[in-house]
Order: structure tokens, then C-alpha cells, then sequence
């Protein structure tokens, strides 16, 4: 981003799975670095990953709450959820 942000979106998960000795975490920084989007994701005791990021927006006050997000914590969103590690 060119400008100071205003704010951030922050996205927390844990996925559970086949996440563990398939690079997941790995592909998720790479997929966080590629939407500039910054964070953490580790293993768990339990067999998943956790994780948050967050996400550097610049709204006006009047454009904040208004239940969409950008395009860029959708598609990370999409991708936790649909895609995430080739393997």
C-alpha cells in the first residue's frame, strides 16, 4: 500500500485436516506474502494449524462496518478454506 493505513482486518484460524507434513504453513505465508498481508500460522499439539494475519486497509470512518471485506482477505479466506497446500 502507498499510504498509511487507517486501519486493519485481521483474520484468525485454525484448520484442521491434512495440514500437518504438507508444507501448509509454508504455502500460507506465501499466499499471505503474495495478498500483503502480514502474520503467523504455527503447528498445534492437536494435529491443526493457527494462525492470524491481518490485512492494512485505508477506509474513511463512514465506510468502516459495512460487512464487505477487501478482495484480498477473500480471497485468503477462499483459499484457507478451498485450497491450501498443492500436497
Amino acid at each position: 500500500m502507498n499510504s498509511t493505513p487507517s486501519g486493519f482486518i485481521s483474520v484468525r484460524f485454525e484448520v484442521s485436516g491434512r495440514v500437518q507434513g504438507v508444507y501448509f504453513r509454508k504455502y500460507t505465508k506465501a499466499k499471505a506474502d503474495e495478498l500483503e498481508m502480514t502474520g503467523w500460522c504455527r503447528n498445534t499439539p492437536y494435529g491443526t494449524v493457527e494462525g492470524e494475519y491481518e490485512y492494512a486497509v485505508n477506509c474513511s470512518l463512514d465506510q468502516r462496518g459495512n460487512g464487505r471485506y477487501p478482495p484480498e482477505v477473500t480471497e485468503f479466506r477462499h483459499w484457507l478454506c478451498n485450497v491450501g497446500s498443492p500436497r
